[in-house]
């Protein structure tokens, strides 16, 4: 387990995947890349010229490089770092400040994945495997080159303020508050910590959640009474934020 720094000085700590569960996250990923890649090879046969043995091997290896670099870039781009081998195993590749990944750090990570981690120069994984294991962060060579680490969440559960609703009761009470004053940038944050709640250990996440309650609490002139919890206060500002734009 490691501590990063917020933006605000709240120290927040991050389950570290490890090798065991990461090489059973990455087989089950390769096992669905190795699946569509024998379907579409099939239909490449179906649609080759014959006897074009040059253009159906350049074709199968731009292929092979799609299915190997461009399609975990795109799963983990548009997941946010959650292929399906990771959601099942309840792992997720998040910056090395813990924010969320971009495009970039798909790319990076995927490109090292298949020239020095696994495929190229990695002997099939061993590289990875290594890096990994001597790694006080479980890094993969590519996880180092992207900025980025693999860790350990837990699945939102059903009604949890991280989905941003109105909690149950606080709807009458959130209609009557100013929450245009609260500045966009301050609502993001707020927006990310609710998504991201249920990944931090007890303590960081108390202490997150009042940094950031009393922060919309300066800004709204009302803050959370004592039975309110400071999560389900956040939640009921954003959620009245969100209806009232939607107007």
């Amino acid at each position: 387990m490691s501590q990063i720094i917020t933006g605000d000085a709240v120290p927040l700590e991050l389950r570290e995947a490890r090798l065991a569960s990461r090489g059973v996250a990455y087989a089950l990923d390769l096992m669905i890349v190795v699946i569509g890649f024998i379907i579409g090879l099939i239909l490449f046969v179906g649609l080759m010229p014959e006897r074009d043995l040059s253009l159906a091997q350049t074709l199968t290896l731009v292929y092979l490089i799609a299915m190997l670099v461009g399609l975990p870039t795109l799963v983990e781009t548009l997941s946010s770092g959650r292929s399906l081998g990771k959601l099942i195993m309840g792992l997720r590749v998040v910056r090395d400040d813990g924010g969320p990944i971009r495009f970039r750090h798909a790319l990076v990570r995927s490109l090292s994945g298949f020239f020095v981690d696994f495929w190229a120069l990695g002997l099939f994984g061993a590289v990875a495997a290594i890096t990994s294991l001597i790694s006080p962060r479980g890094k993969r060579v590519g996880d180092y080159l992207a900025g980025t680490v693999v860790i350990r969440v837990r699945a939102p559960r059903a009604g949890h303020p991280g989905w941003i609703t109105m909690p149950d009761g606080y709807a009458e009470w959130a209609a009557g508050l100013n929450v245009r004053v609260v500045p966009d940038d301050l609502a993001l944050s707020v927006r990310q910590f609710l998504g991201r709640a249920h990944e931090l250990t007890l303590s960081a996440r108390t202490s997150l959640g009042r940094r950031l309650a009393g922060e919309v609490a300066a800004h709204l002139g009302i803050g959370p009474d004592p039975s309110m919890h400071p999560e389900l206060y956040l939640a009921a500002v954003l959620a009245e934020r969100r209806r009232r734009a939607e107007l």
